[in-house]
Formats: C-alpha cells, sequence, structure tokens
C-alpha cells in the first residue's frame, strides 16, 4: 500500500475537520456557559488586551441583519443551511486536499453557529480583544473557523492551482 492511499480522500478530510470545527466550538460554548458560567463571572480578564465575556448575537458579524422575532431567526436560519449545503456540495466536488481543509473549517463552524441559532435564538460569543478605547468585536471559535476557512480557500485560489490539478488527475 502506498502512502497516498493511506491517506483519506478530500472528503473524507473535509468531514473530519468539519466535525472537529463544530466539536471545538461547541464544546467551549458548553464548557463557558454551563460548567464555567460565565455570565455570572465576567468579564474575565486573560490579558490587558483580551477578556472573555458572554454575549449573544441575535444577527450575522458584527451583529448586521439583527434577527429579534422567530421568523428573523428562522429566515438567518435557513440562510445559512443553504450557504453550508453549497459548501458540502462544493466539498463533495472538490479534489483539493487543501479547499477540503478550508471547507471542512467552514461547514463545521457554520453548523456550530446555527445550532446557537436553532437552540439558543441567538449566537453565543466570548472573546473580546481590546485596546484602550478601541474595542474588536465579540467572537466565538466558530467565527475563527470561519475566518481560517476562508484563508485557507483563499490561499488554495492563489497559490495551490497545479497542486489542484495534480490531485484530480491522480484520482481518476
Amino acid at each position: 500500500m502506498n502512502d497516498a492511499s493511506a491517506r483519506p480522500s478530500p472528503r473524507a478530510l473535509g468531514a473530519i475537520i468539519a466535525l472537529i470545527a463544530l466539536a471545538l466550538d461547541q464544546g467551549s460554548k458548553l464548557w463557558l456557559i454551563f460548567v464555567y458560567g460565565i455570565e455570572a463571572r465576567q468579564p474575565v480578564a486573560l490579558a490587558p488586551f483580551f477578556d472573555v465575556v458572554m454575549a449573544w448575537n441575535p444577527g450575522i458579524s458584527y451583529s448586521l441583519f439583527r434577527a429579534d422575532s422567530d421568523a428573523g431567526r428562522y429566515t438567518l436560519l435557513a440562510m445559512q443551511l443553504a450557504a453550508t449545503s453549497f459548501l458540502c456540495l462544493w466539498l463533495w466536488r472538490t479534489p483539493s486536499r487543501i479547499a477540503a481543509i478550508g471547507l471542512g473549517l467552514l461547514i463545521g463552524s457554520a453548523l456550530g453557529n446555527a445550532y446557537d441559532r436553532f437552540a439558543y435564538g441567538a449566537v453565543a460569543d466570548f472573546f473580546h480583544f481590546h485596546v484602550g478605547n478601541f474595542s474588536w468585536y465579540v467572537f466565538n471559535i466558530a467565527d475563527v473557523g470561519i475566518v481560517a476557512g476562508v484563508a485557507v480557500l483563499l490561499y488554495d485560489s492563489f497559490f495551490v492551482v497545479e497542486t489542484s490539478k495534480q490531485d484530480a488527475r491522480s484520482q481518476r
């Protein structure tokens, strides 16, 4: 058995990464909310520029498109699930292991935030960077996964074109 056949396919790799991203996101949220009790202890200063707080985001990034009603919440949830379905289809078809990693990060992270929206009506955010009077938005592990996933896909798009073509040829 050669080394290439021992590696998981891009689909399997993406699915594994998605499960890891989802588990890390949901595990951190469950622990911070229900075990540590962050709402009663906030803010927890970990550094002069970094706190752990509890913030519920009823919208998407930077609280855009706030969904304060059930109809709005379910509309955002439907949009998240549609986008995640598209990403799953992309993962199913990609021959690139690097793209599969980025897609897995996006899928698992999107599912983590979608679960929050479904279960709690808003997304749980915790991590807050700030310097002096400048405050960056509050985010969670899923948000980190989304940014990392996009960065990996951009890297794959701009720098790994030939490798992706070679991977596609070797799978035929």
